[in-house]
């Protein structure tokens, strides 16, 4: 593709004469540059990639797009152009470099701070399994068709998104349902993408290390459905106080959602066990094998996309029946000593206290042990605040590592405890080790108690440092539980 195509939609302040040299490929990583190859200097959160222009053109490269207007490096022996917003240009000459894909397909976002991966993952499996070809981008993995791929963010960098998007169109797929989040929109990852729905689960406390307030985080979120157009969805959850912000200057056509108002969706817990829950969604009873008011939204908001996007009513609800938790959200592993252990992703201070209190619910006054920790080099702000909620439902907290990075795991251990008031210290201990951690409160635990593993869900590691080695919570369990029958 030549580069003038590429440059169609982009806002130029000055190029070269020659826009008509032929690009082979596009990348932002100058070590990823190879002959014929376009490279985009983006001033990045680490580095500022207008250092590595040269580089690039050693490597290959025979165009450059740059923001920089002080930048003098560059020479006439590559094609160069300024442009005012080169991420966002990175974003728009991704798709068109891939044949804008998004628009060949109903592509749906999903935001908010807790909810996205199970609301995606379940639309993905609701309409795979009412026939249709999908795909889906998520936290967990991406699945093109039942084909399952590695995912290293939430939402992938322009140049995979589109990548995978543009497989998903080539196999057929009809579908695509996807997590957007704050970091992704904030550094213009889905610019260019055209959507045909957007969800609004929630908003909470996190990410305040990146967008330093949580105004920011907010206005962050808000702009999905700002840029949302007109032919689109905004289907946005009323129970949470900035459901009604996100959508105040939306073009989009917008639904609500909600367990406890007046909505265009509605749903109310009839009953809950640990096995499962009874809901009236829509005025037609379902028995679903999820627990908890978070979960009964989520599923609120996947009934009701369903339903925006034309899909049967009766169909709907009867496979929303027969649909299965999320991996690493209020997973289930019981041991022989009669005691159950649950593994959930919960990392903020509400999606603890969601998971908590649902247990304490479900539990039916069983001893309830909380382990958990705090990531190193993120938020700081939330980790009292955790501290405090897990005193308040749990029986005895475990405070354990949790991806530490470069801080020293006794100092956010600390933090936690700054959040415990007396009584609250007075029934928690502190285990660096969180192979220890968990293997101490299963051990302590009595018969029929429960245990919540806490922060860590799906993911299968710890990273301590630079290094990244191999972790799974439900390993540790399975074989504490072992351990235990012999």
């Amino acid at each position: 593709m030549q580069l003038v195509e590429l440059l169609q939609n982009i806002e130029v302040s000055e190029h070269s004469s020659d826009l008509g040299v032929d690009i082979k490929d596009i990348c932002f990583d100058s070590r990823k540059c190879t002959p014929g190859s376009m490279f985009v200097a983006v001033d990045g959160n680490l580095s500022d990639g207008h250092k590595y222009i040269a580089k690039a053109v050693e490597n290959g490269a025979v165009a450059v797009v740059y923001q920089n207007p002080d930048y003098d490096g560059l020479t006439g022996s590559v094609a160069s152009v300024r442009v005012p917003d080169s991420r966002g240009a990175l974003a728009l000459m991704a798709s068109a470099f891939h044949g804008n894909p998004s628009s060949k397909l109903t592509l749906v976002g999903v935001t908010g701070t807790n909810g996205k991966t199970t609301t995606a993952t379940l639309l993905y499996e609701l309409f795979t399994q009412l026939g249709y070809h999908c795909g889906l981008l998520s936290t967990i993995e991406n699945y093109i068709g039942r084909r399952k791929y590695p995912a290293d963010h939430t939402t992938p960098d322009p140049l995979e998104l589109n990548a995978l998007l543009e497989q998903m169109v080539d196999s057929g797929c009809q579908y695509c349902f996807m997590e957007v989040s704050s970091h992704s929109i904030e550094q213009e990852r889905i610019k260019g993408l055209t959507f045909a729905g957007g969800i609004f689960s929630n908003l909470t406390h996190d990410h305040l290390d990146y967008h330093k307030t949580f105004d920011n985080y907010l206005r962050c979120k808000k702009r999905f459905f700002d840029n949302l157009p007109a032919s689109a969805f905004a289907l946005v959850n009323i129970d949470d106080r900035n459901g009604s912000v996100m959508v105040q200057n939306t073009a989009a056509r917008v639904y609500t959602y909600s367990c406890g108002s007046m909505a265009d969706f509605r749903c109310r817990i009839m009953d809950q066990t640990m096995e499962g829950m009874l809901l009236k969604m829509d005025g037609t009873q379902l028995w679903t094998m999820f627990i908890g008011a978070h979960n009964a939204h989520n599923l609120l908001a996947v009934y009701g996309a369903a339903i925006l996007l034309g899909a049967d009513k009766e169909e709907v609800l009867t496979i929303m029946s027969k649909l299965r938790a999320v991996n690493g959200r209020l997973e289930y592993l019981r041991g022989g000593n009669n005691v159950t252990a649950v593994v959930d992703y919960a990392h903020t201070p509400d999606a603890l206290e969601n998971v908590l209190k649902t247990l304490r619910e479900t539990a039916k006054g069983e001893y309830l042990i909380c382990v958990f920790g705090c990531g190193g080099d993120r938020d700081k702000t939330k980790r009292p605040e955790m501290g405090a909620i897990a005193g308040k439902y749990a029986d005895r907290v475990v405070v354990t590592s949790d991806n530490p990075r470069h801080e020293d795991p006794l100092a956010i251990m600390a933090d936690i405890k700054a959040g415990m008031d007396t009584k609250v210290r007075a029934k928690s201990v502190f285990i660096a080790d969180r192979r220890e951690a968990i293997r101490s409160a299963i051990m302590f635990a009595p018969e029929g108690g429960v245990v919540l593993v806490a922060g860590k869900g799906h993911e299968d590691y710890l990273i301590v440092g630079d290094e990244k080695m191999h972790f799974d919570d439900k390993e540790v369990i399975a074989e504490v539980f072992d351990e235990l029958k012999s």
